[in-house]
């Protein structure tokens, strides 16, 4: 297989794992910290899809890590596959979430409900 900037068991990998845990644990310390998030379910489904978000990216960049650590490749084609199923399903769950968010974000502003749209709003950024 080739070796891409990013794939599994690089140093690049490992950062860009990084990058996704800290942006997703970033995401959920700014919706827990809106008063009341938890009377919206979009919000309550945004906060779980960071969650699997954050937990994917950490395994996965403990996985690197460790490979990094023996140096083993793991350019293995099922290891690959499973990889990429699975950044699909979570990008999938996380993009869906966040497009019902930013719909009530859309009805907050129109009916002047801002105080919920702000942090919302800085996803779709």
């Amino acid at each position: 297989m080739k070796h891409l900037v990013g794939s599994p068991g690089t140093v690049s990998g490992l950062s860009l794992r990084f990058g996704q845990c800290l942006f997703a644990a970033g995401s959920i310390g700014v919706m827990v910290s809106a008063s009341g998030f938890s009377n919206y379910t979009a919000f309550c489904y945004l906060i779980a899809s960071m969650g699997l978000q954050l937990l994917w990216s950490f395994g996965l960049g403990c996985l690197d890590m460790y490979a990094l650590r023996i140096k083993r490749d793991l350019h293995n084609p099922v290891l690959v596959s499973l990889f990429v199923v699975g950044d699909w399903v979570t990008a999938t769950v996380t993009c869906s979430c966040l497009l019902v968010s930013r719909d009530c974000c859309l009805i907050f502003q129109r009916f002047k409900l801002l105080q919920y749209s702000t942090s919302s709003s800085m996803w779709s950024i």
